[in-house]
């Protein structure tokens, strides 16, 4: 069935998905909570963790979008190589 992931690629994808996720919520854990004196999160602690969230978002954005040029580039590149974008149409 072309098209279609199987079940076991989706579980393995959701698998790394969670993997991630404790990964980034662990870092970010860490690296902004700080008082564990009060059950209350600290407004400093909150816009710590959400600051720490962003950027991981737009590190893994730009690393996908850079990805995908690179890809771009290297297919352009057999292309040319193979002679296909210089043939007429």
């Amino acid at each position: 069935m072309a098209g279609q992931i199987s079940e076991a690629d989706q579980i393995k994808q959701f698998k790394e998905f969670l993997g991630t996720y404790n990964k980034l919520t662990e870092n970010c854990f860490v690296d902004c909570i700080k008082d564990f004196t009060s059950r209350d999160v600290k407004p400093e602690e909150v816009t710590c963790s959400e600051n720490c969230l962003q950027k991981y978002l737009k590190m893994t954005q730009r690393i996908s979008m850079r990805f995908q040029e690179y890809h771009i580039q290297q297919n352009e590149a057999l292309a040319a190589k193979a002679g296909l974008l210089s043939q007429p149409r």
